[in-house]
């Protein structure tokens, strides 16, 4: 089940009072599927932080409907790993482990690059005025300490990016690996943001993408996973770390 993410800037009904401030009320039309897409958008877009515990009332309530919808699109996002049931049905938001984490930047970093690599050939000027404004945003979110604002930016940064390779499966597939990625990114900030030895690596994607280069497009894609992501691997290994050295029965309070 992969419906077409709902356009952010389409009318949005009114928002119902109390429930989760990151969903966006649904329409009445198809509901399972549309409560699927915008708790998989909130997913890849790392609205969700990992071990948060979602209650399906609350989902249904946010989303202006009934919890039957809700409960079949969670248990979807259940059997896809992003979310997770456990003791007494409780719903969580499923974290990864670093090795876990590693693996999947492995696939990422095949996937993602093969992705920009074809996105240099056919994407748009407009398409990297779209990214330039993205990255903008994304420095602005950074500046100010706007965490969620940055990780938002940084999503549709890259999904723009992959949607202009226009392989809509292997779009498919990146973004099933985002839905455990996306919520991980709450760990950048504020103790693992970014790093890079030069200048962004996001400014050496868009300068690939100007001079159709399929080759720089993929490497400044890789550089930027790898090196961007370094302190976000370092503070997984000492939360880890952290984690094992607590005595036995102690409560942990690191879920990653």
């Amino acid at each position: 089940m992969n419906p077409t993410p709902r356009s952010r800037t389409s009318a949005a009904p009114p928002r119902p009072p109390g429930g989760f401030g990151f969903l966006t009320p649904i329409g009445r039309e198809n509901f399972t599927g549309r409560a699927y897409t915008e708790l998989r958008n909130a997913l890849m877009e790392g609205r969700m932080r990992p071990g948060q515990r979602l209650k399906i009332r609350d989902l249904a309530r946010s989303l202006g409907v009934s919890e039957t919808p809700v409960r079949e699109a969670v248990m979807q996002l259940v059997r896809e790993r992003a979310l997770q049931m456990e003791e007494a049905r409780a719903i969580t938001v499923a974290g990864l482990t670093l090795a876990q984490y590693l693996e999947l930047r492995e696939v990422r970093l095949a996937l993602e690059s093969m992705a920009a690599a074809a996105a240099a050939t056919r994407i748009t000027d407009a398409g990297i005025r779209t990214l330039e404004r993205l990255h903008a945003e994304l420095v602005r979110a950074e500046a100010s300490g706007d965490a969620p604002a940055a990780i938002g930016a940084n999503w549709r940064f890259h999904h723009g990016l992959y949607q202009a390779a226009a392989m809509p499966e292997l779009l498919g597939v990146i973004e099933g690996i985002w839905l455990r990625n996306g919520p991980m990114l709450n760990h950048l900030y504020p103790h693992a943001a970014p790093r890079y030895p030069g200048r962004h690596r996001h400014l050496d994607i868009i300068a690939g993408l100007r001079a159709r280069d399929p080759v720089v497009t993929r490497d400044a894609v890789a550089a930027d996973m790898t090196e961007g992501g370094a302190g976000l691997v370092a503070l997984l290994r000492r939360m880890e770390e952290s984690a094992a050295a607590m005595p036995p029965g102690t409560m942990r309070q690191a879920k990653i």
